[in-house]
């Protein structure tokens, strides 16, 4: 491919034979555009010389990076999505795009979409925080939203295995940074917005405006019309908008709701029409969860009748109110609550349920933002009978100092609490001490089955950790 092929340049570059595009100057080799990206922690535009070095044939800057063969532009990270596409063809133009924003539930709702889709005939790729997904192929996925390139080569490998649409989740990081610059959305959701990522955004309004990018991208947009930004999103859009609600005054709304240990029915209301919903989750998350799937399918044409009966058939996601196979007489259940809304949701959830006691157990990651950590203390110690205060991805802080934020929310609870640093003996704790009609929820890894700590990653699987406890609590009864 020609350098033409991809940028705007002079005659002197337009020629330029392009073997590889790369924004990371460690994987330059001969022939390669290498695009200078400004990050949080790296600028680009420090490795310009290096990546010249490698053998980049055309450096991308804002900058005058001292470089011969360079090409300045007003935006990298807009530059490097368009080359990206370019590179592989432009595939996001051969498939319909659905896109999943906000602070809680995109995981689930991407799920249960890529459900509804594929039961009603349609060959669906997958975008996310637990993994990839192409057709019933999984790749692994290492952030929300994959940067451009590996993007577009995803998208590129679900055309050639004749994908008709990808789902994916959009973070508000990928919007900030332009990975998802150009796209153009058959639809997109807005789920929710509560505090998050503010040690990146610094501010809820950057946040907000951050998430409202995507909105117009899309030809219709999905707003949850309960959530008390949801106005802000849908100000001064050109796209279609719909709103959906569990109250009255919405284009779509989940009627008489109710709630079970083991799931959540409700009726779908559009206009006049109601038709039965049963999923197998519980929780009042469930129901905004799966009304934002089936709004989408509405909006898509999609028969309503299989689109539920898809929900119905979804045995739920992995690390979303995840309930571990114990074969006790207590309740063991894994979720990724992370935030302070998500970690009140799956509280307030379960101690919905006959319980004797609901214990809670989590941590707040480490260079991250710190302000929601204190929050998080007041809501376990507000919802849960008892509280293990543990480590979560401490990455270079010190946890002790973490566990420290976290209890200033906790100063003069009622509430019994304790804390054990180590995440694995907190977990074995837990199950020691469990009793009888017990639920204990351990909140904050969900998927993951690591704990990264200043040296990097160690492996923890919570649901090992369960096995083990159980084994040898067992053992000694």
């Amino acid at each position: 491919m020609k350098l033409k092929d991809l940028i705007l340049t002079d005659r002197n570059l337009s020629e330029t034979v392009i073997t590889g595009v790369t924004s990371d100057s460690r994987a330059v080799k001969p022939g390669y555009v290498f695009v200078c990206i400004t990050g949080t922690s790296h600028d680009g535009h420090d490795y310009a010389a290096k990546a010249a070095e490698n053998g980049a044939s055309v450096i991308i800057a804002e900058r005058d990076t001292g470089c011969h063969d360079q090409i300045l532009v007003p935006d990298t990270h807009a530059a490097y999505a368009d080359i990206c596409a370019k590179w592989f063809g432009s595939p996001a133009d051969k498939l319909k795009l659905i896109g999943v924003t906000g602070t809680n539930g995109k995981t689930s709702v991407t799920y249960m979409i890529k459900k509804i889709l594929e039961s009603t005939g349609h060959k669906v790729g997958l975008i996310g925080t637990i993994q990839n997904m192409i057709g019933g192929t999984v790749i692994s996925a290492q952030n929300t939203t994959p940067d451009a390139y590996e993007l577009n080569s995803l998208f590129s490998q679900m055309v050639s295995a004749g994908c008709e649409y990808a789902v994916m989740e959009v973070s508000s990081h990928a919007l900030q940074q332009r990975r998802v610059y150009n796209l153009v959305f058959e639809a997109a959701i807005f789920t929710n917005l509560t505090q998050d990522h503010l040690d990146y955004h610094i501010t809820m309004e950057n946040y907000l405006n951050a998430k409202k990018r995507l909105f117009r991208m899309c030809k219709t947009a999905i707003i949850n019309s309960d959530d008390e930004y949801a106005d802000k999103i849908a100000e001064g859009l050109d796209c279609k908008v719909v709103t959906y609600s569990t109250g009255n005054n919405s284009t779509y709304s989940a009627k008489a709701v109710k709630y079970k240990p083991d799931g959540v029915e409700y009726e779908f209301m559009s206009g006049s029409q109601l038709i039965h919903v049963k999923v197998n989750t519980g929780g009042k998350f469930t129901v905004y969860n799966s009304l934002a799937a089936v709004c989408c399918a509405a909006e898509l044409g999609l028969p309503l009748n299989e689109a539920v009966s898809a929900l119905a058939e979804l045995k739920g996601v992995k690390g979303r109110a995840e309930v571990v196979p114990c074969d006790t007489d207590f309740t063991v259940i894994i979720d990724y609550a992370h935030t302070p809304d998500g970690l009140k949701n799956i509280l307030t959830t379960f101690k919905e349920c006959e319980h004797n006691r609901l214990t809670v157990l989590f941590g707040c990651g480490g260079d991250r933002d710190k302000t929601k950590r204190p929050i998080m203390g007041s809501i376990a110690a507000r919802y849960a009978d008892f509280v293990i205060v543990t480590s979560d991805n401490p990455r270079s802080e010190d946890p002790s100092e973490i566990i420290k934020d976290i209890l200033v929310g906790m100063d003069g609870t009622p509430t019994p609490y304790k804390v054990i640093e180590n995440r694995i003996e907190a977990i074995k704790y837990a199950i020691e001490t469990a009793a009888k009609d017990d639920i204990i929820v351990l909140a904050g890894k969900g998927h993951e089955t690591y704990q990264i700590l200043a040296g990097g990653k160690i492996h923890l699987d919570e649901r090992e950790v369960i096995a083990e406890a159980l084994s040898q609590k067992n053992k000694r009864d």
